[in-house]
């Protein structure tokens, strides 16, 4: 498949790039810093690079136009957190987003989300409520925008197969393994490594076990 990945220059965006390649699938990558990418990634006959910012209709539907696929690691930066902008704006890209792959007719979209992100088949977790209280209360903003984002993907993406890929505390570690499930359902934890994401995302591409639905992956 051809697949739009955003949030590319992450960390996390790297390893999807790596794992959709590994995956046979050919590469377009949506980046406001495309040279932020290592060499290898953006000489690579597979990967085609489009520079632009999220609000840029123009410069994203040519991104969009001819994929089978969006992939998305696009989320507030951990760093930045209580610095994250006012407004959603990370929500309102996904509307824009949502809208342009409608009009291709571009209908699989995996996006990074949070237990910010409640689901209906979410138990009561104490560890998970900590977390996410911690989130809303130090980093107001970024939690509003992950919520938001929720709410815009399954609000407006009804055209759409949609999977929100739900992560907890992020690790670097190199193990892949998850299990998957939801939210104080006696076997997800709290933590998952940005590897064992990239490789979910790639392999629910290829699956579609969890459309329309936003599971948490963790480590097991």
């Amino acid at each position: 498949m051809r697949v739009l990945i955003l949030g590319a220059t992450g960390a996390a965006g790297v390893l999807l790039i790596q794992e959709a390649l590994a995956a046979s699938h050919t590469v377009v990558v949506y980046a406001r810093s495309p040279d932020k990418l290592a060499e290898e990634i953006r000489h690579d006959p597979r990967v085609t690079v489009h520079k632009g910012e999220l609000d840029d209709r123009e410069a994203l539907s040519s991104a969009i136009m001819g994929v089978d696929a969006v992939l998305s690691a696009l989320g507030p930066s951990v760093s930045r957190g209580p610095m994250h902008p006012k407004g959603t704006p990370l929500a309102r890209a996904y509307s824009l987003i949502i809208e342009l792959m409608i009009g291709h007719r571009v209908r699989r979209l995996l996006a990074l989300g949070t237990p910010s992100i409640t689901d209906p088949s979410d138990k009561f977790s104490l560890r998970m409520s900590i977390i996410v209280n911690g989130v809303a209360t130090l980093a107001r903003t970024a939690y509003e925008d992950v919520v938001a984002i929720g709410e815009t993907i399954r609000t407006q993406g009804n055209d759409l197969d949609w999977t929100i890929v739900r992560v907890p505390l992020l690790s670097g570690a190199n193990d892949k393994n998850v299990v998957v499930g939801y939210v104080g359902d006696g076997k997800t934890g709290i933590w998952v490594t940005r590897a064992g994401f990239a490789s979910f995302v790639v392999q629910e591409l290829e699956k579609n076990e969890w459309v329309k639905k936003a599971p948490l992956i963790t480590l097991p």
